[in-house]
């Protein structure tokens, strides 16, 4: 199992910032920034408490493992952005916008 859980260890020690064995607060918004989903203060606490039951201000490892191998989709969708899989899929455009006129507006 530890062969399995390699990588999320990696990420885990990634991001607890403060190397506590936690993530807090500050390690969870430069993980989400690093992933280009930046979320509000609020609803960070908010993916905490999901994540722990409501118990802690803090992910444990063991918190982070069961959130990393869950099987909501949400947490999946997490997953797969961390891995960068997600986007695999839909290439981003490149450089400006074609140009638009009135007539091509919905």
């Amino acid at each position: 199992m530890g062969c399995i859980l390699g990588p999320q260890e990696e990420k885990y020690m990634e991001f607890d910032l403060n190397n506590e064995g936690e993530i807090d607060l500050m390690s969870l918004k430069r993980m989400m920034e690093k992933l280009g989903v930046p979320k509000t203060h609020l609803e960070m606490k908010k993916m905490i408490s999901e994540v722990t039951g409501g118990v802690s201000d803090t992910i444990s490892y063991r918190d982070f493992v069961n959130m990393m191998l869950g099987k909501r989709s949400a947490v999946l969708k997490l997953v797969m952005m961390f891995e960068g899989k997600a986007n695999e899929g839909s290439p981003k455009p490149v450089g400006p916008p074609p140009e638009r006129d009135i007539a091509s507006l919905p």
